[in-house]
């Protein structure tokens, strides 16, 4: 599909992570009429959004008055909803199901009456541990076993896309490892590259998790699928324009371990590697994903112009030009 600049394109979870860098794409490509949705709270997201451009901003619990305005929805060309509690370890089901199940489900029903284009964030974390692979077949979204409350709060929604028989008019995105600027808000959930950083610089040593798992993974040697926050928006961009449908991974399609992210880390700022490994908290016992890696098959057939960062040069882009002199994205 075309976006056009006369029409508006709303963004939840816009001042966020992921969602502030799509605003960022969206700027570049000349697309402003932009309604962001959030809730900031006193959360330094606000920080996210300076310098770019934006029609309106709401916080989430308006967007549905807003958008049953008589005649709103004939303003409106395309949803992406990156809007949700991303946090792992959120015990709070009900709050989940409420915030990014129905919340989605609602927003879904909204876009499908009006012939709106919607895209919808998804999650890696719906495949629990991996033992089923990491194949977006949505034939077999029924076997996955997601390991925590979040990533069934997102399965859930992908079922019910699914059992509606909507999966051929909207597009869901099972987003892995995702780090890069414009996360400074998630605190504990923000990147190890964000959050560690500080500690290489002062003290020149990573602390990784040991293995939990030491039969199959050596300490640090547990895998993820990491991708560039910039590379994933322009995926969305690419998803958006080209009207592709269905549920895909958006990834890498690389694993890396954690040790290579670590020695990423000192190359970036010139420093030796020194990693020394410490036990994995209580919470994450039973939770933790020892391997991951995005099947980008799919997605690769449908986009010809696929292509990712590699990690160690992503990692020294995030450092050296948005960490070190603290700039957004």
């Amino acid at each position: 599909m075309q976006l056009h600049d006369d029409r508006l394109v709303i963004l939840t979870g816009g001042a966020g992570f992921i969602g502030s860098c799509i605003l960022k794409k969206l700027n570049d490509c000349n697309i402003n009429n932009v309604v962001v949705v959030d809730e900031m709270g006193e959360s330094p997201k606000w920080k996210n959004l300076v310098g770019k451009k934006l029609l309106e901003y709401l916080h989430k619990d308006q967007l549905f008055e807003w958008l049953n305005q008589p005649g709103k929805h004939t303003e409106i060309e395309a949803i992406i909803h990156m809007g949700a509690c991303s946090s792992t370890v959120e015990k709070n089901v009900d709050f989940l199901m409420e915030n990014n199940y129905r919340y989605t489900v609602k927003l879904a029903e909204y876009a499908l009456n009006h012939d709106i284009r919607f895209v919808y964030a998804s999650s890696a974390a719906t495949y629990g541990d991996g033992r089923y692979g990491f194949e977006d077949n949505e034939d077999q979204l029924e076997e996955l076993q997601p390991l925590n409350a979040y990533g069934f709060s997102k399965h859930l929604f992908d079922l019910w896309a699914k059992d509606q028989g909507v999966l051929n008019e909207i597009t869901g995105l099972k987003f892995f490892n995702v780090f890069g600027p414009n996360e400074h808000h998630k605190e504990r959930m923000a990147s190890v590259i964000y959050n560690l950083l500080p500690q290489v610089r002062t003290e020149n040593i990573i602390r990784l998790f040991k293995s939990n798992d030491p039969a199959n993974f050596g300490d640090g040697e547990q895998c993820r699928d990491f991708i560039y926050v910039k590379d994933a928006a322009d995926v969305v961009m690419q998803i958006l324009t080209d009207d592709i449908y269905g549920i895909y991974n958006l990834g890498s399609g690389v694993a890396n371990t954690w040790n290579s992210v670590a020695n990423g880390m000192f190359s970036a700022i010139g420093k030796a590697p020194n990693i020394e490994y410490r036990s994995m908290p209580e919470d994450l016992h039973g939770k933790y994903q020892n391997y991951t890696r995005a099947e980008m098959s799919k997605l690769e057939k449908k986009l010809s112009k696929l292509k990712f960062t590699p990690l160690h040069e992503a990692i020294g882009d995030y450092i050296n030009n948005h960490l070190i002199p603290q700039k957004v994205y």
